[in-house]
């Protein structure tokens, strides 16, 4: 019986080690955000990047690398804090671009394509904008 105890006991002095983890990532991912920019991430069919632009800047260099990219835009908007764009490429493959403010001359921009991504043809994207964001 007293060793059921002491299991339990045990058992239960582990779980908060468990999650240690856990909030170092949640730590180590605000220090990143608080970082700024050159994150890039492709998670899930989706291309995230953090860039050290402001969003209006952000999306001229995006408007530009889809004009460039001879995409045919369908919807797009934005404003001081967000943005977002949608289109199709030739093969007709949708491509969605969004942006967010995240701090002072911080946006992140998400690029989906299609229902479940690509990620050469986003980092494709990624590079023609950031090409535009430092030319």
């Amino acid at each position: 019986m007293k060793y059921k105890k002491y299991i339990l006991l045990g058992l239960l002095g582990i779980i908060p080690l468990l999650n240690i983890g856990c909030v170092a990532a949640a730590i180590g991912g605000a220090a990143g955000v608080a970082a700024g920019a050159g994150t890039i991430a492709y998670i899930k069919g989706e291309l995230k990047a953090t860039e050290a632009y402001s969003v209006p800047k952000v999306w001229v260099a995006t408007e530009k690398a889809v004009n460039d990219l001879q995409l045919a835009v369908t919807d797009k908007y934005h404003d001081a804090t967000a943005g977002r764009l949608e289109a199709f490429t030739a093969d007709n493959k949708k491509v969605r671009i969004n942006l967010k403010r995240i701090g002072d001359n911080i946006t992140e921009v998400t690029i989906r394509i299609g229902t479940f991504g690509d990620e050469e043809t986003s980092r494709y994207i990624l590079s023609k904008i950031e090409k535009h964001l430092k030319g």
